[in-house]
C-alpha cells in the first residue's frame, strides 16, 4: 500500500459532510475510500469512477447525521470500480433516475423522467437496444409515474435538437444530483435508507457491467 500523506484515521471513521484537510478531521465516504485504497487524501480518487464516485459524496452528504455511519460498510465495495466502459456512467445515472422518481416531489419528477429518456437514448445508440436489465429499471420507474412519461417524451420530441446532444459525464451528474436530492428531500420517512440502497444498487451495477480491478488490503476498521 502506497504511503499516505495524511495521518491515519483512529479505528472507525467517522463520516461527515464535505471535504476534509486531513483524515484527523474527519474525513467524507470518498476520502476515506482514497485511504484505504492506498491513494492521497481526497474526494477524487483514482480508485473509483468519476460518476459512482459523485453518487457517493452526494449519498454521504445528503444522509443524516445519525445515519451516515451506516454507509461506512461500503467503503470498501467502491475501491476498484474503474472503467472506461461507456455503459457504466449511463447506468449509474440510469440507476439514480429510476430510484428516486416515485418518490420525488412533483417539480423533480419531470426533470427525473427526462433524464431517463436520455438515459434510454444514450444506452440506445450504443447497442442499438436497451438491455433487458436497463428496460426493467425504465419500466418500472414509469409504471409508478406514468404521467411523467409521457409528459417527458412529449417535451423531448418538441425541443428536437436539444434531445440529441451527446450523454456527457455533465448530463449524468445533473442527474444523479436531482436524483439523491430529490430522495433526501422527499416526503417519506425513510430518506436515508433509501439512499444507501441506491448507492448499493449503484455498487452492484457497476459491478456487474464492469469487472474490478483488483483490491488493495483492507484495514480493520473498514469491515468493523
Amino acid at each position: 500500500m502506497k504511503h499516505m500523506k495524511s495521518d491515519p484515521p483512529d479505528l472507525m471513521p467517522v463520516l461527515s459532510r464535505g471535504k476534509h484537510r486531513t483524515a484527523r478531521s474527519g474525513g467524507c465516504f470518498m476520502e476515506f475510500a482514497s485511504y484505504l485504497a492506498g491513494e492521497s487524501w481526497s474526494d477524487h480518487p483514482n480508485c473509483t469512477h468519476p460518476l459512482l464516485a459523485s453518487l457517493a459524496r452526494m449519498v454521504n452528504d445528503c444522509t443524516s447525521d445519525g445515519a451516515r455511519s451506516q454507509l461506512v460498510p461500503l467503503i470498501p465495495d467502491v475501491i476498484g470500480l474503474v472503467s472506461d466502459d461507456p455503459h457504466v456512467g449511463i447506468l449509474v445515472a440510469l440507476r439514480s433516475a429510476t430510484f428516486a422518481l416515485p418518490v420525488a416531489a412533483a417539480e423533480r419528477q419531470r426533470a427525473l423522467a427526462v433524464g431517463i429518456l436520455a438515459c434510454e437514448r444514450a444506452l440506445t445508440e450504443i447497442d442499438g437496444e436497451v438491455r433487458p436489465s436497463a428496460r426493467t429499471l425504465i419500466e418500472n420507474a414509469f409504471h409508478e409515474a406514468p404521467d411523467t412519461e409521457r409528459w417527458a417524451r412529449e417535451f423531448i420530441s418538441s425541443v428536437g435538437s436539444w434531445a440529441r446532444t451527446g450523454f456527457t459525464h455533465r448530463t449524468a451528474d445533473a442527474i444523479v444530483l436531482l436524483a439523491v436530492q430529490g430522495i433526501a428531500r422527499a416526503c417519506v420517512p425513510d430518506a436515508d435508507d433509501r439512499l444507501r440502497e441506491l448507492l448499493t444498487a449503484a455498487i452492484a451495477d457497476f459491478n456487474a457491467a464492469a469487472p474490478r480491478i483488483e483490491r488493495p488490503v483492507t484495514p480493520v476498521w473498514a469491515t468493523v
